[in-house]
């Protein structure tokens, strides 16, 4: 029981201490993060990049000279992207349900942010619109 308090005691030092955030060199991020700027993103330069400590290992934030803002989870995989309110997040990156139900109900419109989360997806349009969807890609909340 003791050695799960001092666990516990060391964790809380950890998040507390004000070294959980680093920039970092865009040279040094992880293969897969590089990749996915390179391959979504062609030509746009990063401007910043971060990584920040979480309890299952490090996570990074990188903004792009359009003023796009992407995370990353702690596996390298995308997990929020957050464009200017002039561009549009890539196509591809929209689950394909999602995509279906936005062309059907909000056609001229599109997505200015999406974000995974535990239960699926939040999604924010350019006409202010934001949107819950589940992990299948149904609608399950909308606010204006």
């Amino acid at each position: 029981m003791r050695s799960v308090i001092v666990l516990g005691i060391c964790a809380l030092v950890l998040m507390m201490s004000g070294c959980s955030d680093k920039p970092v060199i865009p040279e040094q991020l992880p293969v897969p993060v590089k990749t996915f700027i390179q391959q979504t993103y062609p030509g746009e330069a990063i401007t910043f990049a971060q990584k920040d400590l979480e309890l299952t290992g490090w996570k990074y934030e990188i903004f792009l000279v359009d003023g796009t803002h992407i995370e990353f989870d702690t596996d390298d995989m995308w997990d929020k992207i957050e464009s200017p309110m002039t561009k549009p997040v890539p196509a591809h990156l929209i689950p394909a349900p999602i995509a279906a139900h936005l062309q059907a109900n909000f056609p001229g419109t599109f997505v200015t942010k999406i974000d995974k989360e535990r239960n699926g997806y939040d999604v924010d349009l350019a006409t202010g619109i934001e949107l819950k969807y589940n992990k299948q890609g149904a609608l399950m909340e909308m606010d204006d």
